[in-house]
């Protein structure tokens, strides 16, 4: 064979090779959806809670955009037919994470979570928000699921107000967690003042800590837990359901994780999503395990400080009111230029997780007290995507 024909036949080889590669990857984007539009993100536009003209709906249109666990959304509202400036959240039951969450405790940091959110944003909009927690009495805790069905978390009275420029409005925009690296950056004197004193609850308290050995501490706690619960299958499965995959899946649910969730973006995303939603098993059993705790070691390792929400008791409305503080804590690091990802497997009380969970409230509370959120914090080194968003409409009961 001549060296024409080796090099002419290399060619083809080569540019066959080319035409596969190029058909593989348009068939992964295609698959992963890269033309389908993304109506899971709306409520993320400014614009969007301008469509409806319930100031209510209005408002629940920012508390929708707030922190929750497992990104489930678990919110449910009743609007009162006798009164339009009056609505009452609920936690929706049905959106329960049993098996990280057994007491619900995350459940209803979310719920204040979204509270706060609709008070900067009534602020802003020129209504002034009321919160009463529990108006209906507490939980039945032996018939938690049922209770919550009967039971508003909290009732919202609104009162037309002037309208003010909040700080905090424009952060309910940004994405509330960030799990990429962060700068070794620590936090100013200033900053921590700042961020700490956000708080004027007696009964609560934010610690901030960025010093060697509590660095070094925090991050073992967190290494730990992650380990613990890359081990436990229930829990890991738990997480496995509500994974959407593609762009099709997200668009259908609105709610869970997704590939974004890691800080990927771009045609990478979409690529990612094409191969798992072609083979599962990338994203989950033991490739999912091995994932969770290489993020988590990336995490702890480009930390440069931690913070806690404590409160002195743990009961439903402290751990409602630690859901408001959070979100307020969020927003103010957003005004500072600063990011945070919740670090909750340590604080989770299934009973896999009973000795670090002791552990850590022996080492940081005292007395009874709780550790209701635990976050790493510090300067991002890149920004990530905004992660799904139910249509408001669908959090309302229907009667």
């Amino acid at each position: 064979m001549s060296k024409r024909t080796v090099k002419k036949t290399m060619i083809i080889i080569l540019s066959s090779i080319g035409t596969v590669l190029i058909i593989a990857l348009a068939s992964l984007l295609i698959i992963s959806g890269i033309f389908e539009s993304a109506k899971y993100l709306e409520p993320w536009q400014k614009t969007y809670s301008q469509k409806f003209d319930d100031p209510r709906i209005q408002l629940m249109a920012h508390g929708l955009l707030a922190a929750n666990g497992h990104n489930m959304q678990p919110w449910k509202i009743r609007l009162a037919k006798d009164d339009h400036m009056v609505f009452y959240l609920y936690a929706d039951s049905d959106r329960l994470t049993n098996e990280a969450d057994p007491f619900a405790r995350q459940m209803m940091i979310t719920q204040g979570a979204f509270l706060e959110y609709v008070k900067i944003a009534g602020d802003e909009l020129g209504y002034k928000a009321a919160v009463e927690l529990f108006p209906n009495g507490g939980y039945d805790e032996q018939k938690l699921q049922a209770s919550m069905k009967t039971k508003p978390v909290a009732k919202i009275r609104l009162t037309k107000d002037k309208p003010q420029n909040s700080p905090l409005y424009d952060p309910l925009f940004l994405p509330d967690t960030n799990r990429a690296a962060y700068q070794s950056n620590k936090l100013t004197s200033e900053q921590i003042d700042q961020l700490e004193t956000i708080n004027t609850d007696v009964n609560m308290s934010i610690n901030i800590f960025q010093d060697k050995e509590n660095i070094e501490r925090l991050g073992s706690y967190a290494m730990k837990s992650a380990s613990i619960e890359a081990g436990v299958n229930r829990v890991m499965q738990e997480t496995d359901t509500i994974f959407r995959a593609n762009e099709y899946q997200k668009n259908k649910y609105r709610y869970g994780f997704s590939v974004e969730g890691q800080g990927t973006s771009g045609i990478m995303q979409h690529v990612l999503q094409g191969l798992v939603t072609v083979l599962p098993s990338l994203n989950s059993g033991k490739a999912a395990s091995d994932m969770f705790i290489q993020s988590t070691r990336t995490s702890v390792v480009n930390t440069p400080a931690y913070a806690m929400i404590i409160t002195n008791d743990n009961n439903r409305s402290s751990q409602v009111e630690s859901g408001m503080l959070y979100s307020r804590l969020i927003l103010t690091a957003h005004r500072l230029g600063l990011v945070m990802q919740p670090l909750s497997q340590v604080l989770e009380e299934y009973p896999e997780m009973k000795e670090p969970y002791t552990s850590i409230h022996r080492d940081y509370a005292s007395n009874g007290a709780t550790i209701q959120m635990l976050v790493r914090l510090g300067k991002p080194t890149k920004e990530v995507p905004q992660s799904m968003r139910r249509d408001v409409m669908d959090l309302i009961i229907r009667e």
